[in-house]
């Protein structure tokens, strides 16, 4: 950006520099809550000082968000981002018929289908709504969409149709723990706030896994990231990009970085995408001449001490070892299901830590002798009576949008008897 840009704006401007993972955190935020914003990139100091009104930069006020007002905030938290915005509140009822843990496409469908049904209904989402789908560049295998949606798109309807239909949304906060009373459970957040809760829905979805290298923590945000990145597309013009991952995410990712940057590589330990892309998409990166697949490569180093400056990969069959300077990366790599609090409330997981639901319920140890009830438990109940699961989070779902918003719309129908009979 020029000196010359104003002072002033119509939308929300965040200043800061390349490679900053704070700024990286909030504009993630920002452009999955579809919050219309300018990102600055301050090059110079002569730009720190004029255009963020700070010392250099290096400076600890870093990076600088101003709002339309005119307030500004420094080297803010999302937190207080979304305070401003006026998006962070606690649960302004002790009681709800249904509580929705997660604000995926599975979490969202349920807080529709509950809301629109006259179920009192609270969705808490830890981050942004959309989940993983949510980060997704366009998803162009949806029913109704048949030139395709962006994930933060589809997430911001849905939440405008839950909240249309009386749901309540609470962002940014954490469910911490649950006491599981038949009828009457009681969830606890991070913030302290409480609730008690008739019935329901787990759809906290999964991580993505790590590359469990020594620093890629520290370099998280700062040319390391996870998923697809669509808030960085635009700015990887020119620049070589690696996706790792072999799904339908890593593909997506890549033909969207194509776009924009000069070349994009992706990263797979197999032989190829063919079993585990879409078709539609494989024909996609076949066909750019910005795309290169590399199968049997794995990512053995990352190089840089405040940024990724460079990678080492490995060819897992004949043990070849190359560095390329980079400055992007990002991982694709599968999930890891967010069930902490599950285990820690008694309820049955599979050995990947997934929730087990409904019939598969018998094939566990963990589950006999302790279903208190007569009947056997509903298709996507849990091994709690009225805590169902939906979506990724569950034990042999169908990694799918469109699977989840199902299972979520489902959920609701088994919210429905299990309160009835009550």
């Amino acid at each position: 950006m020029s000196a010359s840009t104003p002072q002033h704006s119509l939308q929300l401007r965040l200043l800061g520099t390349h490679g900053s993972s704070a700024s990286y955190g909030l504009r993630d935020f920002l452009y999955r809550s579809n919050v219309p914003f300018e990102w600055i990139e301050l090059t110079s100091d002569e730009q720190a000082r004029e255009l963020a009104q700070v010392n250099d930069l290096h400076d600890q006020r870093l990076p600088v968000c101003l709002f339309p007002d005119g307030a500004r905030l420094e080297n803010p938290t999302i937190r207080q981002i979304a305070e401003k915005l006026g998006w962070f509140q606690k649960p302004s009822s002790a009681e709800y018929d249904l509580a929705i843990l997660g604000g995926g496409p599975a979490g969202l469908s349920a807080a529709v289908y509950g809301a629109s049904e006259g179920l009192k209904t609270l969705l808490i989402e830890r981050y942004a709504v959309g989940g993983q789908a949510g980060t997704s560049s366009r998803i162009e295998n949806y029913l109704g969409f048949p030139e395709g949606i962006s994930g933060n798109d589809l997430a911001k309807r849905a939440r405008d149709q839950a909240n249309r239909f009386g749901a309540e949304i609470l962002l940014l906060h954490e469910g911490v723990r649950a006491e599981l009373v038949p009828g009457k459970s009681i969830g606890h957040l991070a913030d302290g706030s409480s609730f008690v809760m008739h019935a329901a829905i787990c759809a906290s979805g999964v991580e993505y896994r790590r590359l469990n290298l020594w620093n890629e923590e520290r370099l998280r945000g700062a040319g390391v990231f996870y998923g697809a990145g669509t808030s960085e597309a635009e700015l990887c013009s020119s620049q070589v990009v690696f996706v790792v991952g072999g799904g339908n995410s890593a593909g997506q990712a890549a033909i969207h970085f194509s776009r924009y940057a000069r070349k994009v590589y992706i990263l797979i330990r197999g032989d190829g995408l063919k079993e585990t892309l879409s078709h539609y998409l494989i024909d996609r990166i076949s066909a750019s001449p910005k795309i290169e697949v590399r199968p049997h490569t794995e990512v053995l180093e990352l190089h840089g001490d405040n940024h990724l400056e460079a990678i080492t990969l490995i060819n897992n069959l004949t043990g070849r070892q190359e560095m390329i300077k980079t400055c992007w990366l990002f991982l694709c790599l599968g999930g890891l299901p967010n069930t902490d609090w599950a285990a820690e409330a008694g309820l049955v997981r599979d050995q990947q830590a997934y929730l087990v639901t409904g019939p598969d319920l018998r094939q566990h140890n963990g589950f006999s002798g302790t279903w208190p009830l007569d009947r056997e438990p509903y298709y996507l109940e849990t091994s709690f009576p009225g805590m169902f699961a939906a979506g990724d989070v569950r034990h042999g779902s169908i990694k799918r949008c469109a699977s989840a918003v199902g299972e979520g719309a489902m959920a609701v129908t088994f919210v429905h008897r299990y309160l009835a009979s009550r």
